[in-house]
């Protein structure tokens, strides 16, 4: 069987200075993103994304992280992690693929069941808002 790398698009939202984040299956937090369709750019697919799963309307991200994250040991996703600023009225919502919605500061993130590499990336997107 040929290694196969899926490619997985996340965004880091600071949605009026705190971070936007979803319940998944297995009860850890995660970004919203997800995988690319067909023709579209890194940057159109995580902005669709971000709208189905939060109902934002996202026009401009930043490239933050890039990395490799094994989900079993023969299972693996290549994640580019982006960032962006949201500072409009809209009100969030979640999609039926998340159990829950939650809004934390970027204080809290630290001890939330999240994978690190999704830690480190909201870390490094504070710190560039500065």
């Amino acid at each position: 069987m040929e290694y196969q790398l899926p490619i997985s698009v996340k965004l880091v939202v600071d949605y009026h200075g705190r971070v936007p984040l979803l319940r998944n299956e297995r009860d850890e937090w995660e970004l919203p993103g997800g995988k690319l369709e067909p023709g579209e750019t890194p940057e159109e697919g995580v902005c669709r994304e971000v709208a189905e799963e939060l109902g934002l309307t996202v026009a401009s991200v930043d490239i933050i992280d890039s990395w490799v994250y094994e989900i079993t040991p023969v299972r693996h996703v290549f994640v580019v992690s982006y960032g962006a600023r949201y500072r409009d009225a809209e009100d969030l919502v979640y999609s039926a693929e998340h159990k829950e919605l939650g809004v934390f500061g970027y204080d809290e993130v630290a001890a939330l069941p999240m994978p690190e590499p999704y830690k480190r990336t909201i870390d490094r997107w504070r710190r560039r808002l500065g």
